[in-house]
């Protein structure tokens, strides 16, 4: 359901504008969203209570600038908080880290289409940005045509976003700012222009609602769109498109750390059924517990230590290094792929009693992995595609 800024215009002075503020609010949520966190993935959504805590907790804010009056958080707070949150539940995190778009793509556009698509700064964002859509330039903008999937968040967005290839007298229109055959766009509107398709019936993430949506001919004026090689503001958020893929580490690191957490709890009342021995004198449950938390924190400080650098080359307006450019898209493959074997070796340490959804965590945990492992960011193609960038040669992915 989306809120109207009028609903929203009594909570706005509530609503904490600094990272140090929104990161304490984010850890005070997480026992909320721990209790919450079945009802969420049974509704297949994120409930109108949890929406509208991100909302009030200046989640949604998070990367609006300050000449705006946001606080701009950087691309390792902004990873902070993703990750502080799926320390509560996966697919609000999920839904989080999509919705707090809002303020990166603010950056492409003209001041009037951001005055009026997130002039609200709680603006929750959604949307598949890869051009799967169709957009025939007409006098004035697209018309638009197409069938997207993985709208994470639709469900209860202010703004939906739609990637497209540009088409003019029906032929492909080429980049005019690269001269690549494919023109992609990036379409911007509300959710009720939409169908919005439940397809969501899916083995993790359940809670969050990334259902499909198509539309057909919908006219979409030139302002309501842009392209991620022209950003008409500058900074770190804008210098490089992969702004909003740096914070989704957070999302499996989070989970790491919660799983990890359950299982030292349960560790304290279990006895091995074997021998007998107390877990916590247990050599195995030792063993796997010091191992999944050595990946965990070598994973972590790949993603921190590479955003932390990337982001000061942007600072200072350097050019970034190949090294550079990979290094945090490997450490994101990394991040994901390593949550999921951390999760899928303390379910298998926890046995039978992993696999009652009701009773334990670990089962929707190792759901929620598998599925994210599923998105691009975490495919063997990254690695292909980063290796040939570290060999000398060009990236055919515009994020790195």
């Amino acid at each position: 359901m989306t809120i109207t800024q009028s609903h929203r215009t009594d909570e706005s002075a509530q609503v904490p504008n600094t990272a140090e503020d929104i990161l304490r609010r984010a850890r005070e949520a997480v026992p909320f969203l721990r209790e919450r966190a079945a009802d969420i993935e049974a509704g297949r959504r994120l409930p109108e209570d949890v929406v509208a805590l991100l909302r009030r907790n200046g989640v949604f804010r998070a990367a609006a600038p300050k000449d705006r009056g946001g606080p701009e958080l950087t691309s390792v707070q902004q990873t902070e908080l993703v990750e502080t949150l799926a320390t509560g539940d996966v697919s609000t995190a999920w839904c989080a880290m999509i919705g707090m778009d809002s303020g990166i793509y603010a950056g492409y556009l003209r001041e009037d289409a951001v005055q009026e698509f997130y002039g609200d700064l709680d603006t929750a964002n959604s949307g598949w940005i890869h051009p799967q859509g169709r957009a025939e330039r007409v006098p004035g903008g697209y018309r638009v045509s197409g069938h997207w999937r993985f709208g994470s968040g639709s469900t209860h967005c202010d703004v939906l976003v739609a990637g497209c290839r540009v088409f003019k007298d029906g032929e492909p229109e080429a980049d005019p700012v690269t001269g690549d055959p494919v023109h992609w766009r990036v379409m911007v509107a509300r959710p009720h222009q939409y169908e919005v398709v439940d397809t969501w019936f899916t083995t993790g993430l359940a809670g969050s609602g990334s259902c499909d949506y198509k539309v057909t001919d919908l006219f979409v004026p030139e302002e309501h769109s842009f392209s991620f090689q022209v950003p008409r503001r500058t900074g770190p958020l804008h210098a490089t498109p992969d702004a909003i893929l740096r914070k989704m580490s957070g999302v499996p690191l989070g989970m790491a750390r919660a799983a990890i957490d359950h299982v030292r709890d349960l560790a304290r009342t279990r006895t091995d059924r074997e021998s007998g021995a107390p877990w916590t004198e247990s050599p195995r449950v030792q063993s796997t517990l010091a191992r999944a938390e050595m990946e965990l924190a070598a994973a972590r400080a790949s993603v921190y230590s590479g955003l932390e650098a990337q982001w000061a080359a942007l600072e200072r307006g350097s050019e970034t290094t190949a090294r550079q450019r990979t290094a945090t898209a490997l450490a994101r493959y990394h991040a994901f792929r390593s949550a999921r074997n951390i999760v899928s070796s303390l379910f298998d340490l926890a046995g039978g009693s992993s696999i009652y959804r009701e009773n334990s965590p670990l089962d929707r945990w190792l759901r929620d992995a598998n599925t994210m492992c599923q998105h691009a960011v975490a495919q063997e193609s990254i690695l292909e595609l980063t290796g040939q960038v570290l060999l000398g040669g060009e990236s055919r992915s515009p994020f790195f």
